[in-house]
């Protein structure tokens, strides 16, 4: 696997960005599974795949996650130790990348109901549940029935939070496709055939297509990572 500095390189953002710029991560068995066979991604690529995995949060404004992922794996407010600070201190970033839990049933994990972290929902969730989240976290309203996505990322920007992340789960992954916009995907394919009833990487309602282009691979040791940039040509 390549040194820190050189995956940094790899996985830049790209410079001066003035509007966000939405990266998705996710991990994936090379017949398609989202998840092993107890139910989770967390060790599905091995050592290589929580290398990348540490420096692409190492780079990132902030980590958007689906409320069901971060339950079934545990999520918590960012630590130390789970990013390289002297990445972020060399791009100016802050100290830590925030949380952002996606959810519209505003059943958010106790450890993610924390100073700085934040909460994208649609007006259509429960106000006075809003309004108890928001006494402790930073709540973003966008859309009247479900998320409207340019306008949480609208407001995602205005808080200084232009390179994001996104971290599944799949039906999160399927909203933002079908929202057009994914500018990028990240997916490490490990070397094993799962087989079974894993969930795609994405899925929801509605199939559509959009075309992106390979950017960059990189061999690892049982791992097969890639790069895929929004296809502007066509």
């Amino acid at each position: 696997m390549l040194s820190v500095p050189e995956l940094a390189k790899r996985y830049a953002f790209p410079d001066s960005l003035t509007s966000p710029w939405v990266r998705t991560c996710f991990v994936s068995s090379i017949d398609g599974a989202a998840t092993d066979a107890s139910g989770l991604s967390g060790d599905f690529g091995g050592d290589d795949d929580s290398t990348i995995f540490h420096v692409l949060r190492s780079l990132a404004d902030v980590i958007v996650v689906g409320a069901g992922t971060a339950r079934a794996e545990g999520y918590g407010p960012v630590l130390p130790s789970e990013i390289h600070q002297d990445l972020r201190r060399e791009l100016g970033l802050a100290p830590l990348p925030p949380i952002a839990i996606v959810s519209g049933r505003l059943d958010v994990p106790e450890r993610l109901i924390a100073s700085g972290q934040i909460l994208i929902t649609s007006a259509h969730s429960d106000p006075a549940r809003r309004a108890e989240l928001a006494a402790t976290m930073d709540v973003i309203v966008a859309g009247s029935q479900a998320i409207d996505w340019p306008e949480a990322l609208r407001q995602l920007a205005e808080r200084g939070l232009l390179r994001i992340q996104c971290e599944g789960g799949p039906r999160l992954h399927g909203d933002l496709i079908a929202a057009d916009v994914v500018d990028e995907l990240c997916v490490n394919f490990a070397a094993v055939l799962a087989g079974g009833p894993a969930p795609r990487i994405a899925h929801g309602p509605n199939a559509s297509a959009h075309a992106m282009r390979l950017a960059d691979t990189i061999v690892g040791d049982g791992l097969l990572a890639t790069r895929w940039i929004r296809d502007t040509t066509s």
